[in-house]
């Protein structure tokens, strides 16, 4: 029998846990179900949202980040996540279904109601470098994540999950921190927000 041990942290946002199960969750990318219907394309994804008491979780390279539903406590939560998290990573049972679209990682570029101007791309493409090489792997350690929807008149469009979707701090996030590291290496971004 594979015996395991997996890490728990806290978040800056008080609903969502981060769970460490020690190995590899997500070979690239991150994927995050919000809803018992999308979480339909992964079995474990699915009996978290079972418990009931689960509003959305996020599943990153080496982390699963579960949001509770308000007015929950995650001392009484905690123990059953943590039991399914065990019994699916010592069973070794795949994260998404079989025959399911679920696995397919998609790049998360600009979306049609952000749709980059091709003039912009030396401008972007510095943005989704400053966004993919210092941004998501620090909201990674917060059990999030931070994906580049546009780049408009100078305002730069980025959707926030995981534990950043709905966090206290997601604006002091953006404006203070995502803001200030964008506008000092691209002089044309003059403002970041949510998308």
């Amino acid at each position: 029998m594979r015996i395991m041990f997996i890490e728990t942290e806290t978040t800056p946002n008080p609903a969502t846990l981060k769970f460490l199960p020690g190995e590899q969750v997500m070979a690239s990318g991150t994927r995050e179900f919000v809803s018992h219907e999308e979480a339909e394309a992964s079995p474990l994804a699915q009996a978290l949202f079972d418990l009931g008491d689960v509003t959305g979780v996020l599943f990153g390279r080496d982390f699963v980040s579960v949001t509770a539903a308000p007015g929950v406590a995650w001392a009484d939560l905690k123990p059953q996540v943590l039991s399914l998290l065990l019994d699916h990573f010592v069973a070794q049972a795949p994260l998404f279904a079989p025959g399911s679209a679920g696995g397919i990682v998609v790049p998360a570029d600009a979306d049609e109601d952000f749709a980059d101007d091709p003039a912009d791309a030396d401008i972007i493409d510095q943005i989704k470098d400053l966004i993919e090489t210092r941004v998501r792997p620090a909201v990674a350690n917060d059990g999030g994540d931070i994906i580049y929807r546009g780049f408009r008149e100078g305002v730069v469009y980025l959707k926030m999950q995981g534990a950043c979707s709905g966090c206290p701090s997601s604006t002091a996030t953006l404006k203070n921190g995502i803001e200030s590291l964008l506008k000092h290496y691209v002089p044309e971004v003059s403002e970041v927000r949510a998308a």
